[in-house]
């Protein structure tokens, strides 16, 4: 039941940046060329970005409220209506810029002018990929990270399809920098936080009033 629970609140949460990332990458070069030999292509895509989703929220949704959940802070019904409205106006917002590195950022585009078609394959195989190893580490109850599957998977089908001149290596070392400095950021921030608590609250007297009061 809680497995069940926790992909109902991921699918939710991911479902439409996904679908947005398989849109980006199809319907955006079926604009550019007469891409109607490849419609399927497209409707294949959309599908397995709701597979992904899926198991993504197999996964991963304990980083976003399993704490809040697990801890009674908030029903399981009222993290899917926050994850919902929150998570969509994020991806509205937000999503294109993800999806637009993940689609132009890591490897050069460029290269399949001509040969749209073997761009579009290459992207619904990585998204297959992906879906593939998370549902399998979901059952196998293994942490692993849905960022690192679909930039490892990208990367994978670009370098079996143009070689190592499809990676846009200088803007992958960005992203892998990125993975090792949010937590280092995150860990001095929540520090410098907890400091300021320990100091001003927690070693006042009467801490548990501030507490209250603050």
């Amino acid at each position: 039941m809680f497995f069940l629970s926790r992909i109902t609140l991921k699918v939710l949460m991911d479902t439409t940046t996904l679908a947005t990332l398989a849109a980006a990458t199809t319907a955006a070069l079926a604009s550019q060329s007469d891409m109607s030999d490849y419609l399927w292509l497209l409707v294949v895509g959309f599908i397995i970005a709701f597979i992904l989703a899926f198991s993504v929220g197999a996964n991963d949704v304990a980083n976003s409220f399993g704490t809040a959940v697990g801890s009674g802070v908030v029903t399981l019904r009222q993290a899917c209506i926050l994850a919902t409205i929150f998570e969509t106006v994020g991806s509205v917002l937000l999503g294109a810029k993800v999806s637009e590195t993940i689609r132009q950022g890591i490897i050069d585009v460029q290269m399949y002018n001509g040969s749209e078609h073997v761009l579009m394959a290459g992207s619904i195989s990585a998204m297959c990929g992906s879906a593939v190893w998370q549902l399998a580490a979901s059952f196998l109850k293994l942490p692993i990270s849905g960022t690192h599957c679909i930039v490892g998977a990208t990367i994978g089908f670009s370098m079996v399809a143009r070689g190592h001149q499809g990676v846009k290596w200088m803007e992958l070392l960005r992203i892998v920098a990125s993975w090792f400095l949010s937590p280092i950021l995150s860990g001095i921030m929540s520090g410098i936080l907890f400091y300021f608590v320990r100091i001003f609250i927690l070693n006042k007297v009467s801490s548990l009033n501030r507490q209250l009061y603050d």
